[in-house]
């Protein structure tokens, strides 16, 4: 990598060469090209807006958060996690995991370096990354030059914020899960939770765990499934079982052991969808609950079941069924989206969601364009994509330098003639 400071049209305002690719984002998928990337002996760089790795984990997650499935799922690739961690690791451990990660492959991101635009230069076959670099007081813009740019920015780059009648009216405190630590900070509150994913039912039952009273609001269908099974992973069973029988076959099954372990959650306010847990995952992206205690305070009320929101009052919130509750805070569990339409220029591999047209062949695109991260299988599907990657980009960066060796004789036995 070098800088040159030409005021051409290509160079401006300042000019890095990549001899390798560029690798938007430094969270887990990133790190997984890089330390793959690094075993091919290909050189890269890493871009990261903010100031750390996994940025998201370390900023955007609360205190009690863990893995949901087992860490055998979840490791990245060359490098199993610590034998010491417990089966579902915990937040501080899996940061601790991913910085150990960084450091044995020696990977050291640009951070502080938030990408403005990506665009394919079809003159110069080359990809021009803009970032807007911002240390301390000083602002600078850079353009990375590069053969190869790998998106690894993840589907849960933005915050999704709904808009809700009312809620800019509403008194109390607002906070979205990204923002949410700890609930004893909600100790005796009446708290409102929009969402009821993993991320709302888990926020649910820790708000009730420090003493607060938590509404979940449940607007559409849920999948709950237990996350172990007989002492084993729901996940685990459910993948080994997807490798002898079909896909509605273990749909069926897994429904089973979720009546047989959690009951009928929809007299309780849950209904459940009519498309079986994993064929909606593929279809839709939409990930079953995992249940880790949410489903005994839902059965015994200490997390109230509610339906959609109609509008916000300063302290209170109407329901589509009428109904009125009061409330002190709200928590807005309503997930996260990717950000890549609004960077990078390319409309072919990429959709206006942000997410790769083709989930099946969500890794690679034209012109040296690869995405991790996107394919929604977690972080067992991020490794294998990057693998991939790093094989591909490996096999082409070699290829090139071998060309370029074979031309530097030629080229002096012309000098030397001439």
């Amino acid at each position: 990598m070098f800088s040159v400071s030409d005021n051409n049209d290509f160079c401006y305002p300042r000019c890095v060469w990549v001899n390798g690719p560029v690798i938007v984002g430094a969270g887990p998928s990133g790190l997984a090209v890089g330390a793959c990337l690094r075993e091919q002996g290909v050189p890269f760089v890493v871009l990261e807006r903010a100031d750390c790795i996994a940025s998201l984990w370390q900023k955007r997650t609360y205190d009690r958060l863990k893995l949901h499935l087992p860490k055998k799922f979840c490791q990245l690739p060359k490098l199993p996690f610590p034998e010491s961690f417990p089966e579902y690791p915990t937040k501080k451990q899996f940061i601790n995991y991913l910085e150990s990660y960084a450091e044995h492959f020696e990977i050291n991101p640009q951070f502080n370096e938030c990408v403005q635009s990506a665009k394919y230069d079809e003159a110069w076959g080359l990809w021009r990354v803009r970032t807007v670099s911002t240390r301390g007081s000083t602002r600078s813009e850079v353009d990375y030059i590069c053969q190869w740019l790998v998106v690894a920015t993840g589907e849960n780059a933005e915050r999704v914020m709904p808009d809700i009648d009312g809620l800019k009216d509403f008194g109390g405190e607002v906070v979205h899960a990204c923002e949410y630590k700890s609930g004893e900070s909600f100790s005796g509150k009446k708290v409102l939770v929009v969402g009821c994913g993993n991320s709302g039912m888990e926020v649910s039952l820790d708000l009730s765990n420090h003493n607060a009273k938590p509404s979940m609001v449940v607007r559409s269908s849920v999948h709950v499934l237990p996350r172990e099974v007989f002492g084993r992973s729901t996940f685990e069973l459910a993948f080994m079982m997807t490798k002898w029988l079909p896909l509605w076959v273990v749909d069926k099954i897994l429904l089973i052991f979720a009546w047989l372990i959690l009951g009928n959650i929809e007299k309780y306010g849950l209904k459940r969808p009519t498309m079986g847990p994993l064929e909606l995952k593929n279809t839709s992206g939409k990930t079953p609950v995992l249940d880790i205690g949410a489903m005994e305070k839902i059965r015994s009320g200490e997390i109230h079941i509610v339906p959609g929101i109609k509008r916000f009052s300063r302290d209170m919130v109407e329901l589509v069924n009428g109904e009125m509750l009061e409330i002190d805070s709200v928590v807005l569990a309503t997930g996260y989206r990717s950000n890549v339409p609004y960077w990078l220029q390319e409309t072919e591999f990429f959709s206006k969601n942000g997410f790769p047209k083709v989930p099946s062949n969500g890794w690679k695109g034209n012109a040296g364009l690869y995405a991790v991260g996107f394919t929604r299988r977690g972080l067992s599907g991020a490794s294998s994509d990057a693998m991939r990657i790093a094989q591909d980009i490996g096999k082409a960066w070699k290829e090139d330098l071998k060309q370029k060796k074979q031309k530097v004789p030629s080229h002096r036995r012309c000098i030397s003639q001439f």
